[in-house]
């Protein structure tokens, strides 16, 4: 036992010598004028609540010692108890102020010879002794401390000390405060966690359950260790420590008593107003929380207790350090008879106590009467509620009176309150239930259309037919883009070398290589049985290969293995092993690190056999093996940046916003079924299939990163998309981005030739089809743009908005594997319809760079580069060449540089030698060297349009032959749209002819051969 107690002495004494020293520095005003101090501590029995004795104890030693007296002075501590708990004291001596033990024994006389001694140390202190007056302890030692004290109680006065030993515990250090926040968390989390899910779903199902039965059962959670450890209190929490300072009570039916020391009945549970108080005590340090939960309030319930709220808010806002406590309750008091003066009979004595130790200090109570001031760092259970109030339109018999209680624990500080409970909500939306207005149609706000504001429309047309403007225009509006983009590339220039003036600036992927070690084994005991017969051993679950080398077995990890061949020469087989090491030439193994330069590597291992069979098993083996740990090590790379979510806080009050009969992207596994999209309060949730047991996928409202809503206009499917900020897993795929889409075509038409089709014929029907299916796109549309908004809305704490794609702006393009239509939004540049999905975010993107930007050719290629240099570059290629005025004229007006080449560059070359050293790269000019490029590229293919322009007829030729060329370009790139040449003649000239006709063709265009030379080259 001696073992297992252990009391911080420096905690001990830092706390006894702030108790003297505050008894010194009030005097009077606050001990009284007692010149001594008495604490006696009877019977453990006694003294379950906490009351200040043994409180004292536990805010000195940290233990409850029964059956102890305590006789403190000035100067020293004096303790009568028995010898085993004086044992555990003895390590206290020796410190700040003096500590005197005296020890119990058997022996009667002497034990009333040491109260004796303790009697005179009073005496001699002075004639005031301080005492708890209203704690009274009682037991056997009690009645010895009272004969021994009997005739000199006569010469001394009692004085009650209640109020300075509040005070002296009143203001909590580090320690006691991280103690009562976890206990208030815990509170908090099984108020929010499953009392209220409990209530929810005893109401929803209407069992008949017995306030003792539901209390019973939160308190029985206590014990639920896999839960507890779920909550997520603090790091170093510890579930065991955990214990009940007010045990879970419960109250519905009319019948409410707002005292912490009610209990339970035995009633059944009420659908009306519900009262639930809890708290828990976590390293004796207590917590409690109380919250009003109401089923079908009427309007004169929800006003009160929307008043209930205000006042409770005001109580916790004028909570400050300086702060008196009848202050405080007057301000409550004001704020209701500026409301509903009638309900200030109804209202709670007391606004609050002191909490720590005791679960209720008096002494620090905020009613109208207690003139204490408050100071920072001290804890108070709030409580604010009104009794018995007349509900002038009762639902049922039960309802005809109800009461409103809330309670929380604070920490007052110089500032604003800090609410330890804040997380068990308690607004009306959260604790009111609603199961009678499920179908209460709600007003809708009027939304203003989501427009481009920050998109030059007057700048971009929808054609680009020379026919359809005059030449000067065109000429003067690409001059002030040119000089525009001067412009952003010397902005984006400063911006460089201001983010990299310090050498790296913000990247922050850039990792130095090192040198990787493995183990295999940590003892000797863990090797494979088999290594004592000297024969290689794959153990493929360590990863390693035994090898024996000079009659060791020497453990070898996969890893370090390069591969393993095998060579028959005559009647032996030969095993080679290639291991991994620096210096192995070209490769990019070719650059690993090695702390020790002059350390030597094993490059090989060859081993010699006679069986072949043995030999190509082997090899097979770390062969596979090999594969084995690759494959993990991929997926382990594939998901490290994949977070797990926090848990969806459901509403439980009425029934979420839904959107039926949508399909997920990417799709779950199983059946292609629809499900349903659900607002909740931090987040949606997606039910994989409309009935019986279902999977789930929850996306928070803080992992989204940018909201999406395509209209069915020009597509086939009507979408929601989620684009967000850090991946999630949906079965087993990593995904960036959740779809939730419904197709927007008509899927069942009727052709069985009912009454409708035999009375109408033709073009008639057919338009009637038409309209039709316009109307149910346009009602889509309705639909899934308003339950957009109400995503947005339910997000704005989070930043969310809604953003629609801008069709008129749209262009093709193929980001992946096949061309889709590509189109801007106000934050984005998108493309929604097909998987893989391409959301680009516009405030990432560096500098966009086009590519292929020739004379003749009908498509260019966009590669865009991100300020994060560790992002690869994104590439949208094969972007018809009729689209890419509307493209510059885009990025022009959203502010983001753009240049031109004739070339497709090699990116993943550029990107590192921009980062190997960024503030180089910007001082040598940044990104004007694709501009010069682009600069060139224009002015040859000036000339060219100026060479073609000697007659009509030339003009033909050149431009037949470029289309020949621009076609087997595009051919030949890989990336070109799917053309039908099927037309072409099949008995065509051979070779020569056709060669000879198109250097003809070249000659009569202007190009010389060494135009037609660089021309092939490119």
């Amino acid at each position: 036992m001696a073992d297992e107690v252990s009391i911080d002495k420096t905690t001990f004494h830092n706390r006894l010598a702030s108790f003297i020293s505050l008894w010194k520095r009030s005097g009077d005003s606050l001990f009284g004028g007692a010149s001594s101090a008495v604490i006696l501590h009877g019977k453990t029995d006694d003294a379950a609540n906490f009351r200040k004795a043994n409180g004292f104890q536990f805010w000195l030693l940290g233990y409850e010692f029964p059956a102890t007296l305590f006789v403190i002075t000035q100067s020293a501590l004096h303790v009568v108890t028995t010898k085993k708990k004086a044992s555990y004291l003895e390590a206290l001596k020796g410190g700040k102020t003096p500590v005197e033990i005296h020890v119990r024994s058997k022996d009667a006389e002497q034990n009333a010879k040491q109260l004796e001694e303790c009697v005179e140390i009073i005496k001699s202190a002075g004639k005031k002794v301080g005492v708890l007056t209203k704690d009274p302890a009682t037991g056997p030692f009690v009645d010895e401390w009272k004969a021994a004290i009997g005739d000199a109680s006569k010469e001394l006065e009692d004085v009650d000390m209640a109020v300075a030993l509040s005070t002296a515990m009143a203001v909590k250090d580090e320690n006691e405060l991280r103690s009562i926040r976890d206990a208030s968390k815990a509170s908090s989390a099984i108020m929010k966690g499953y009392l209220s899910d409990q209530l929810a779903s005893a109401i929803d199902s209407g069992a008949k359950i017995t306030h003792k039965t539901f209390a019973a059962k939160v308190q029985n959670k206590i014990d639920d260790t896999k839960f507890l450890q779920g909550l997520k209190v603090s790091a170093n929490f510890d579930p065991q420590q955990l214990d009940w300072n007010v045990s879970p009570i419960i109250q519905s039916g009319g019948k409410y008593d707002l005292k912490q020391s009610a209990a339970p009945d035995d009633s059944n549970l009420h659908e009306g107003v519900v009262i639930a108080q809890l708290g828990l005590r976590y390293m004796t340090y207590s917590s409690v929380v109380a919250r009003t939960f109401m089923v079908d309030p009427n309007k004169s319930q929800e006003n009160a207790y929307k008043l209930l709220l205000s006042v409770h808010e005001t109580v916790i806002k004028e909570i400050r350090d300086g702060a008196v406590a009848k202050e405080i309750y007057a301000k409550a008091i004001g704020a209701i008879k500026a409301k509903k003066p009638e309900l200030e009979k109804h209202f709670v004595s007391s606004v609050g106590y002191g909490i720590g130790i005791e679960a209720r200090d008096t002494t620090l109570s905020l009613n109208a009467k207690n003139s204490r001031s408050l100071k920072d760092g001290m804890t108070l259970s709030i409580t604010t509620g009104f009794q018995d109030i007349e509900n002038p339109k009762p639902q049922d018999k039960k309802s005809n009176t109800y009461s409103l209680l809330l309670t929380d624990t604070i920490r007052v500080t110089r500032g604003e309150t800090f609410v330890f409970t804040n997380n068990a909500p308690s607004d009306l939306e959260t604790n009111a239930f609603y199961f009678k207005d499920d179908e209460e149609a709600e007003p809708k706000k009027p939304k203003k259309e989501a427009k481009a504001t920050s998109i030059a429309q007057s700048n971009i047309q929808k054609t680009r037919l020379r026919t359809q403007g005059s030449k000067n225009t065109n000429e003067e509006k690409e001059a002030a883009r040119r000089e525009h983009q001067k412009e952003l590339h010397n902005k984006k220039r400063q911006q460089g070398l201001e983010r990299f003036k310090d050498g790296v600036g913000d990247l922050n992927g850039t990792e130095e290589k090192k040198f990787k070690r493995f183990e295999s084994y940590k003892r000797d005991n863990q090797l494979p049985s088999r290594i004592k017969d000297l024969v290689i051993v794959v153990d493929a679950k360590n990863s390693s290969v035994v090898l024996p080398i000079m009659g060791r077995p020497v453990p070898f990890h996969i890893n370090t293995i390069k591969n393993a061949s095998r060579t028959d020469e005559g009647e032996f087989t030969y095993l080679r092993i290639n291991f991994l090491s620096p210096g192995q030439g070209v490769g990019r193994k070719d650059d690993q690190p090695f702390e020790d330069p002059t350390a030597q590597f094993v490059r090989s291992l060859t081993f010699r056999s006679k069986d072949i069979d043995r030999m190509e098993d082997i090899t097979n083996q770390i062969t596979e093996l090999k594969k084995s740990v690759v494959k993990k090590e991929q997926e382990k790379k594939q998901m490290e940046d994949v977070v797990e979510q926090d848990k969806l806080v459901e509403i439980r009050a009425r029934r979420p916003y839904a959107l039926d009969t949508v399909f997920l992207r990417p799709a779950m596994d199983g059946k292609r079924v629809p499900g349903r999209v659900e607002i909740h309060q931090n987040g949606l949730r997606y039910i994989h299939g409309l009935g019986g047991s279902h999977a789930t996928v929850d996306v928070l409202f803080s992992n989204i990163k940018h909201l999406f809503f395509q209209p069915s206009a020009h597509e086939l499917i009507i979408i929601i998309h989620v684009h967000l900020i850090n991946p999630i897993l949906i079965g087993k795929k990593k995904t960036r981005d959740v779809q939730f889409y419904r197709e927007a075509t008509e899927m069942a038409f009727d052709e069985t030739g009912n009454r409708k089709r035999k009375h109408r014929y033709g073009d008639e029907e057919e338009f009637e089809a038409e309209q039709e299916e316009r109307r149910k796109r346009a009602q889509l549309d309705k639909e899934f743009k308003s339950f957009a908004e109400k995503i947005s809305d339910a997000g704005k704490n989070d930043q969310l908005a809604v953003d629609v794609p801008f069709r008129e702006l749209a262009f093709n393009g193929v980001p992946s594997r096949s061309s889709v239509t590509v189109q801007p939004t106000t934050d984005c540049l998108v493309q929604l319809t097909e998987p893989p999905f391409l959301v680009i975010t516009l405030a990432d993107i560096e500098i966009v760079h086009i590519e292929r930007a020739q004379f003749g050719l009908k498509n260019r290629d966009m590669v865009v580069v991100f300020k994060d240099f560790n992002r690869p570059p994104a590439h949208i290629n094969t972007i018809p060449v009729e689209n890419i005025d509307t493209v510059k004229d885009w990025l022009d007006s959203v502010e983001i540089p753009f240049s031109e080449g004739p070339l497709n560059l090699n990116w993943s070359q550029i990107m590192k030698t921009v980062l190997a050293d960024p503030k180089a790269f910007y001082a040598d000019g940044g990104w004007n060297f694709l501009a010069a490029d682009s600069d060139d590229e224009n002015k040859s293919e000036s000339e060219a349009e100026s060479a073609f322009e000697m007659s009509d007829s030339d003009l033909a030729a050149a431009s037949e032959s470029s289309e020949d060329d621009s076609e087997f370009d595009e051919e030949a790139s890989a990336e070109a749209s799917e053309e039908d040449v099927s037309g072409e003649d099949d008995e065509g000239e051979d070779w020569d002819e056709m060669e000879a006709k198109a250097k003809k063709k070249d000659r009569e265009g202007g190009l010389d051969d060494e135009d037609r030379g660089r021309k092939k080259k490119r």
